[in-house]
């Protein structure tokens, strides 16, 4: 699309997430509205969502249920001083979510966005720590290539290399183990690298000493790591881990919560039952900004004292548990119980799959990964030797172009591309996205095999 010189002067005086300006204007896109699995931008172009609005909206853009929740709470309250008071919706939120949540993570702190929601939990698990007798257990152990948030410490916790070594100094207290998907060529199986990977936390634990370590972080399926989906026994691994050296267990569920792997959480997906999960994104389904921490319930105990003791989770933002948004995940919860919509991502997931498995034919996949509708497709020059494209001539940089000239929005790396539709998705939609991607990627290799492409690289 071809910006207005307003438009032009108003990009330039704004800071985009994680692109350059000049990027940007190469190839601009402006939305002006969305509904379901579509966008337009401002001069009336229509866009196909086939990631949910970045792993957001999984009822879809404008979902109706979503739209009335919040015109009924306008009405109410939109706001509630949170140093006062808290709102009615908001109570009957955390009951809902505990409702769904696995095992026994009720507790809850409603916050406004996954980061938040981790930095919450770190904060948590440090607090839990220091009022139990054990302030020496303040570091958390993630993997390289995970990313948890832009704040100071969810950065910390992540493995993004220049997406936070341009804030360092870090803050002290994060470790890192590489992920399963840095290590799989070495190893003779998924599984066998798996178990590998998940036993490395318990080196770095035990070299650290165990008093010193208060939690793993890490997300069941990890977007920048390329969707890698570990195995369910490298969760269960890691959980005996935890009981062994008294760690707590975070899953960063902000991309994998509310029905998107099969399951409402990956937690369930897997197995396995974490300590501490941390919600976002599809929590609200992309109305409004809007995440959440759940604990267990002898976590959450610990922060009660009687009154006057100042025993408390001394932790609080000024839009955490805001009514509105309170509303809209009530409506979205309904949703997907009502609709079984998790159940729908797992079946769908799997007819998702079955197109995506056709793109082989192109010569250009090695591998397809996820879960339910969350699924990764990685590039490779050599799919049978597992050899990737050269530095020079990444499949996905084209990729990222064509499909916004294509008027598709994905999830493209330099090595693969994410798929995600919304949870209320059809097989036809699902036709259409597999369809369009086919042509996207017809499109890339073409250009990347031009004289034009190679003279350019």
């Amino acid at each position: 699309m071809k910006l207005t010189p307003r438009q032009q002067q108003l990009v330039q005086r704004t800071f985009l997430d994680y692109q350059s300006t000049a990027d940007f204007l190469e190839c601009p896109l402006v939305i002006e509205r969305a509904e379901g699995l579509r966008l337009w931008d401002t001069e009336g172009r229509e866009y196909l969502d086939a990631i949910g609005g970045i792993f957001v909206a999984g009822l879809g853009h404008r979902h109706p249920r979503v739209m009335e929740a919040m015109r009924r709470q306008m009405e109410r309250a939109t706001f509630v001083p949170p140093l006062h008071g808290i709102s009615d919706v908001t109570l009957e939120f955390i009951d809902k979510l505990g409702s769904i949540a696995p095992g026994d993570l009720r507790y809850a702190k409603p916050v406004s966005g996954g980061s938040e929601a981790v930095e919450t939990a770190l904060k948590f698990t440090r607090q839990y720590f220091q009022q139990s007798g054990r302030p020496g257990k303040y570091k958390f152990v993630s993997v390289y290539l995970g990313y948890h948030g832009a704040t100071f410490g969810a950065m910390g916790a992540s493995g993004t290399g220049r997406r936070k070594t341009r804030f360092e100094p870090q803050m002290p207290g994060f470790l890192k183990v590489l992920p399963p998907i840095a290590l799989r060529d070495r190893f003779s199986s998924w599984d066998e690298t798996c178990r590998f990977a998940a036993r490395l936390f318990e080196d770095v634990i035990v070299n650290e000493d165990p008093a010193t370590v208060a939690g793993i972080l890490v997300e069941p399926i990890s977007n920048t790591a390329g969707i890698q989906t570990p195995t369910s026994e490298y969760f269960r691994i890691l959980r005996e881990i935890c009981d062994r050296h008294q760690v707590l267990l975070i899953f960063d569920e902000v991309i994998t919560g509310f029905g998107r792997t099969g399951k409402m959480f990956a937690a369930q997906t897997f197995g396995v039952t974490p300590d501490i999960l941390c919600a976002g994104k599809g929590i609200s389904s992309g109305a409004v900004p809007m995440g959440a921490l759940l604990a267990r319930e002898d976590l959450g105990e610990a922060f009660a004292g009687p009154a006057g003791s100042e025993v408390n989770f001394a932790h609080g933002h000024t839009f955490a548990g805001n009514p509105l948004a309170a509303a809209v995940g009530i409506a979205v919860i309904d949703e997907i119980v009502e609709k079984r919509l998790d159940a729908r991502a797992a079946e769908l997931g799997e007819y998702l799959v079955g197109r995506l498995e056709r793109l082989r034919a192109l010569g250009c996949i090695r591998e397809i990964r996820g879960k339910g509708l969350l699924r990764g497709v990685e590039f490779a020059e050599d799919p049978a030797a597992g050899r990737p494209f050269p530095a020079d001539r990444k499949l996905g940089k084209i990729l990222k172009r064509v499909a916004l000239e294509q008027g598709l929005i994905l999830r493209v790396d330099p090595d693969w591309f994410a798929v995600a539709p919304p949870l209320i998705a059809t097989e036809a939609e699902i036709d259409e996205i597999v369809d369009r991607i086919e042509q996207c990627l017809t499109l890339s290799l073409e250009r990347m095999h031009s004289p034009a492409q190679r003279s350019e690289t």
